[in-house]
């Protein structure tokens, strides 16, 4: 005689919906009980003055670490499932044959919600630009991506709340469809290596956003999270670090000098450091937040941050590549007027 296996029970999609509320309510009450656990454990068990220069700076790096890896974890996910819909094939075969001007909007849009880096704006840059797509069209979306991504935004909303973020992003998408909009009509294709031209796409490429199911685009935000804070821990930990050494030893007044609203060479001086600068939003914006308690103008250290991650080092290098000097150097002058004249406006308006 033999016993049928007993019946599954539940949904899985209520399976699935009841762990995804399981896990926010984790993240939400570990995130809401970071600060009062480093008060208690640094102040009441260790005995740290909290207030001194030391246990301050104790204090920040501890609290910051773990408030901005929840931060990162959280958003990379959500942002990851719903980018699991786009792809850059997909993106390719939506801009291809767009016109300038409509085509600059919609790549600048759709350069926040595709995976994108510096270590592939080569292979993104000749794959865009032999599918047809134009050049300024394609150069807006290599500077929106890495500019207006889901780190920077996760960063900025907990650091400085949603009013700074949706200036930030709002002038990221505005540069990169500006700076698009005018190299495309500046005429600088002879500036491209030939051989990007010369490039044919043989064959339908894969596209990973069809076919996926829920349970795949969840595994995808996981291996995402796990992916991203590998690679960027170093340098996000660097940059609290920095952070720390700051909000406990540096006096404001430095700051105060060389980069206050009165010194009207500010945001030049913030962005002029900025683009030789190479780092991401995980290692800069902690410094960005302890600078500004230090009194330095929102617009200034928007400027400074987005010079930075706009005009990497490593993909201004890598796009030597393909880009002829002069065509790189138009790229970068025109996003760093764009970044300083994005600065200028905050430090008025903020």
């Amino acid at each position: 005689m033999t016993t049928d296996a007993p019946a599954r029970t539940g949904h899985p999609g209520l399976r699935r919906g009841a762990t995804l509320a399981a896990a926010a309510l984790a993240w939400w009450a570990l995130y809401s009980l970071n600060l009062p656990f480093w008060d208690w454990l640094l102040g009441d068990v260790a005995g740290l003055d909290l207030d001194s220069r030391a246990g301050g700076a104790v204090h920040f790096f501890l609290y910051d670490s773990v408030k901005i890896l929840l931060l990162l974890a959280g958003i990379i996910f959500v942002v990851t499932v719903l980018r699991s819909f786009m792809s850059v094939e997909r993106t390719r075969a939506l801009l291809g044959g767009k016109r300038e001007g409509v085509g600059n909007v919609l790549a600048a849009g759709l350069g926040v919600v595709t995976p994108f880096c510096s270590c592939s704006a080569v292979p993104a840059f000749i794959g865009f630009v032999a599918a047809g797509v134009p050049l300024g069209v394609t150069m807006s979306f290599l500077i929106a991506s890495p500019l207006v991504n889901e780190i920077a935004i996760a960063l900025l909303l907990g650091l400085f709340g949603i009013g700074p973020t949706l200036l930030y992003v709002a002038a990221g998408l505005t540069i990169a469809i500006v700076a698009g909009w005018v190299i495309g009509r500046l005429k600088l294709e002879r500036y491209v290596e030939p051989f990007v031209f010369e490039t044919k796409l043989r064959g339908k490429p894969l596209d990973p956003a069809y076919g996926l199911t829920w349970d795949d685009r969840i595994r995808m935000g996981v291996e995402e999270v796990g992916a991203i804070l590998r690679k960027i821990w170093p340098y996000l930990l660097v940059g609290i670090g920095l952070g720390a050494a700051i909000h406990g030893w540096v006096p404001a007044e430095w700051f105060a000098e060389h980069a206050s609203a009165d010194n009207p060479f500010g945001v030049l001086v913030a962005v002029g450091l900025g683009v030789p600068l190479y780092s991401n939003a995980a290692g800069i914006l902690p410094l960005v937040d302890v600078l500004f308690a230090k009194g330095v103008p929102m617009g200034t250290l928007l400027a400074f941050m987005m010079a930075t991650v706009a005009l990497s080092l490593p993909e201004t290098i890598l796009l030597k590549r393909v880009l002829k000097p002069r065509l790189i150097v138009t790229f970068v002058g025109i996003v760093a007027v764009g970044i300083v004249a994005v600065g200028y406006l905050f430090n008025a308006i903020l």
